[in-house]
């Protein structure tokens, strides 16, 4: 591939990337949104990360397992009720991982 490609593929992905999160910026920066929308809008960072989340905590070879073999569902459980109650960065993600930690240490 020619550096001429190469240069015209990363502005494209620049563009693809930044211009979808620029746009609503810039259109609306200048205007008050109404109270619903400001309302389901606080709702889409939570939305986000349950859609990352779900298929690596539900799915296990192609199906759903909610079984007692799967360790990352179990151990996002404690970390869900630190996360809940500390609302805590460190504290939910050092409880997942002790309890993964844990788990292997004593399943093997």
């Amino acid at each position: 591939m020619d550096q001429e490609t190469v240069f015209l593929t990363i502005l494209g992905m620049a563009l693809v990337t930044y211009v979808p999160r620029l746009l609503p910026i810039w259109l609306l920066s200048s205007r008050r949104l109404p109270r619903l929308a400001v309302a389901w809008l606080r709702y889409v960072p939570v939305a986000a990360l349950a859609a990352m989340l779900a298929p690596e905590l539900f799915v296990d070879d192609g199906g759903i397992n909610l079984g007692p073999n799967n360790l990352f569902l179990w151990a996002a459980l404690p970390a869900f009720i630190v996360a809940w109650r500390r609302r805590s960065l460190f504290s939910t993600v050092a409880v997942g991982m002790a309890v993964v930690a844990a788990a292997r240490l004593v399943l093997g």
